[in-house]
């Protein structure tokens, strides 16, 4: 049985035991609507009713009680081992899943390395796609994301730092094509951007509205690859003040502004927020990022 799948179940014990989603909430500590989420997958996995809704509650259907006998079993079995592991969550110890944006790994690694010397007994998964893992499902400990505030319900969201972009050119670039002098000029010059049209980058959006489709002459979806097209010169294009700033083979187009930044935001899920393993990891995430100059 996969761990999501007993979060589920566990959620339909309580459902049952207590007869509303509030009582159950309030119970397992999450917010009512990770409990209807939980009901309504629980049902579509197994393809029938486990609960009648009506104005008072819910109650079990036959299907619903003959699951919960088997959670009652089942949960009872789970607070004897908990029992005999009492303390062992409360260790630095283990694995720590940490999921980031792509592209601030350069600023995370000295933070992963750090943690890992304070507690070595730890072992470090640190994961980057362009998917977002889900922290209720227990896909990650802790997130580092970009843009406007994680609005999940269970979910702990703090502000971590603000990301400025600028846009730049590499000497190669301006060995071959010179450099525009004026916004007016960017149609006349090569940009290095990405693929996607549908990017919520504002800097992006800018750009695209900025000049016509054949100035975008060298487009790609991984952002590496995008990062060293405009170091090797292809086109102008968009980077990280903090990875450009100081790099002598760089020259700034325009320098970042206040409307290209993105916002960096911490999350963890509220049933592992306040355990030591996540705790010690914001500590020394927090007191690194006092000193970054982004």
């Amino acid at each position: 049985m996969a761990i999501d799948t007993w979060d589920e179940i566990r959620t339909a014990f309580q459902v049952a035991r207590l007869g509303t989603v509030s009582g159950a909430a309030e119970v397992l500590g999450v917010h009512h609507a990770t409990v209807i989420r939980h009901i309504d997958a629980l049902e579509k996995r197994l393809g029938t009713r486990l609960f009648q809704r009506h104005a008072r509650g819910y109650t079990p259907t036959e299907a619903g009680n003959d699951l919960l006998t088997v959670a009652q079993t089942t949960d009872e079995q789970f607070a004897q081992l908990a029992n005999r592991i009492k303390g062992l969550g409360e260790t630095v110890a283990g694995e720590l899943v940490v999921t980031s944006i792509v592209g601030v790994a350069d600023l995370l690694m000295p933070i992963l390395k750090e943690f890992q010397i304070q507690h070595p007994a730890v072992i470090l998964r640190f994961l980057t796609d362009m998917r977002v893992f889900r922290l209720d499902y227990g896909e990650a400990h802790v997130a580092i994301r970009a843009g406007s505030a994680p609005e999940e319900p269970d979910n702990v969201v703090q502000p971590l730092a603000r990301l400025r972009t600028g846009l730049y050119a590499a000497r190669a670039y301006v060995e071959r094509h010179g450099l525009p002098a004026s916004e007016a000029e960017f149609s006349a010059h090569r940009f290095a951007v990405t693929d996607s049209v549908d990017s919520r980058a504002p800097f992006n959006r800018w750009l695209r509205g900025l000049v016509p489709p054949q100035a975008l002459t060298y487009r790609a979806t991984e952002p590496a690859a995008l990062e060293s097209a405009i170091r090797a010169g292809l086109g102008i294009g968009f980077l990280a003040a903090f990875r450009a700033q100081n790099d002598p083979d760089l020259v700034e187009v325009l320098p970042p502004r206040p409307e290209w930044e993105a916002p960096l935001w911490i999350v963890t899920h509220v049933d592992l927020h306040r355990t030591r393993k996540v705790q010690a990891f914001l500590n020394v995430l927090k007191e690194a990022a006092k000193g970054w100059t982004l």
